[in-house]
């Protein structure tokens, strides 16, 4: 499970660690846009962590979190 009090954003790899698929497959999803809240500042890759705990868990409501972030 993804702690949802982390920092804000995570790197791809992380994000596909905590998904538990390869980062290759990650960074796949990322790019197709199958991979929710991907932010790219300057030529990295990341993922608004809310945005992640929502996919895996619909029914939590993480739109505070969204928002700060």
């Amino acid at each position: 499970m993804i702690d949802e009090h982390g920092p804000a954003l995570v790197s791809v790899p992380e994000a596909a660690r905590l998904l538990g698929i390869k980062r290759a497959t990650a960074y796949r999803y990322a790019h197709s846009g199958q991979l929710p809240g991907v932010r790219r500042m300057g030529r990295r890759l990341f993922v608004v962590r809310a945005r992640l705990v929502e996919f895996l868990d619909p029914e939590q409501d993480c739109t505070a979190e969204v928002e700060a972030a």
